[in-house]
């Protein structure tokens, strides 16, 4: 259970109060600092994917414990987003992703129990939308401004905004699609049951 990999995984939910405190810290590097930490909790999950396989210590808790940590973190982060922008056009796609996540969840269980769950397993499609989802979400926790770390980065405020909104509402084109084709996948068993 302690393995290298599960370590990160559980470093990576410890970040999450972290990431929330520094979030609403009143502070005027808060943003940049939450950004810092959910960056950094990004890395973490692709790291301990890539560990498990190396050192071939891949386990029952870590394939449970990733998407957990995986999902507390998003969510978290899709809440705060929503809360902070308070407009419809960002807090929809927010509820939207969650929702998602909670209904590919609940569905992968019900295939798992089923010993199917390889036909919900990760798409290459789920992948491109978790990394939209990866940079939408830094980007709009960040909300980069002209302040001490963006001359550090040296990057127009508006260039950076506009790649945010983008990646961010292509992510969330790519959760619907994707949910969709998890759901047709896994109709037949849900039909048959």
């Amino acid at each position: 259970m302690w393995t290298i990999p599960n370590q990160i995984t559980l470093f990576r939910i410890i970040l999450i109060p972290v990431f929330i405190i520094v979030f609403y810290l009143p502070i005027s590097w808060n943003h940049f600092g939450a950004f810092a930490i959910f960056w950094i909790a990004s890395i973490s999950d692709a790291l301990d994917g890539y560990l498990a396989r190396k050192l071939n210590q891949s386990s029952a808790f870590g394939a449970f414990i990733d998407p957990v940590a995986d999902k507390l973190m998003v969510a978290a982060a899709l809440i705060m987003i929503a809360e902070d922008f308070a407009v419809w056009w960002i807090s929809v796609p927010a509820m939207i992703m969650i929702a998602r996540e909670i209904f590919i969840s609940g569905l992968r269980e019900f295939m798992s129990s089923r010993g199917k769950r390889d036909i919900v397993a990760v798409s290459t499609l789920g992948k491109y939308k978790t990394a939209a989802q990866m940079l939408g979400i830094m980007g709009l926790i960040w909300q980069p401004t002209y302040d001490i770390p963006l001359v550090l980065f040296e990057f127009p405020h508006e260039l950076l905004m506009f790649a945010a909104y983008a990646f961010y509402f292509v992510a969330t084109v790519l959760t619907v699609w994707t949910m969709i084709i998890y759901f047709k996948a896994a109709w037949p068993e849900l039909k048959a049951n």
